[in-house]
């Protein structure tokens, strides 16, 4: 896209970000969990979805980009039962995220995309938070992807609420990690129908208790890296979307 710079924060020098042009840059933080997503994919799978989201996004937007460091710690609490879910309290997530918003203000930066693939509760609540808490001279976007108008965009597994760890992210995962996916266990699992957002409804609080039992919910087999590639450019679209509306 004419016009369009894409940098890596991290690998920049402190000149070289001295030197972008604040009035036309735009920075994405791409924020996840680390928590079980079934026996085939990688703790950190919420964090791969949204730094695919967020370099999407990127290639879709014009002036400077910087993609942010990952931000991989957050409420986790519904997969807390399964070893190695991370779970943190929510007004931590929120705090931090309104001093990142606050340092980018401070060097002149006014805009501020938020690339979430991890769709716990609390989590999307500490999010939105920071949104309503963000400091003076800097927007932040946050695309809320289980609502209007992102959700009706989205796969039907998704739209089901059978989506985690099943062929909506699982796609995603073979676009990006084919390495981390554990393919011969991928294969052989069952679909889980059970829906994760109905279970919230009806006030379960665990995986388990929303019948799933190994951490996966809709048909992890079923997953392909070419619909993992469509849903990238898709998600990318909704962020760059909210950003442009985020004044």
């Amino acid at each position: 896209m004419e016009g369009m710079a894409i940098h890596a924060w991290a690998d920049m020098t402190w000149e070289e970000v001295g030197a972008l042009d604040k009035s036309r840059t735009v920075a994405i933080l791409p924020v996840g969990a680390i928590e079980a997503h079934g026996p085939h994919l990688p703790l950190s799978t919420d964090v791969l979805i949204a730094e695919a989201m967020a370099r999407a996004a990127a290639g879709k937007l014009e002036g400077e980009i910087v993609l942010l460091p990952p931000f991989a710690y957050t409420p986790a609490g519904s997969a807390a039962a399964f070893p190695g879910t991370l779970s943190m309290r929510a007004e931590t997530v929120t705090a931090l995220v309104v001093d990142i918003a606050r340092s980018l203000a401070g060097q002149g930066i006014r805009k501020l995309g938020l690339a979430n693939a991890h769709l716990e509760p609390a989590h999307r609540a500490c999010l939105q938070a920071a949104v309503d808490s963000a400091p003076p001279g800097i927007a932040i976007a946050f695309p809320d992807l289980t609502r209007k108008p992102w959700a009706s965009r989205l796969t039907e597994e998704f739209k089901s609420g059978a989506c985690h760890a099943g062929q909506f992210e699982g796609s995603v995962v073979l676009a990006v990690r084919p390495d981390l996916v554990r393919e011969e266990i991928r294969r052989t699992l069952a679909p889980n129908p059970a829906s994760l957002s109905r279970g919230l409804r009806e006030g379960k609080k665990t995986f388990e208790e929303m019948g799933g039992p190994l951490a996966y919910f809709g048909d992890p087999a079923a997953a392909t890296p070419e619909e993992g590639r469509r849903t990238i450019d898709l998600l990318g679209e909704i962020l760059a979307e909210a950003l442009r509306m985020t004044e």
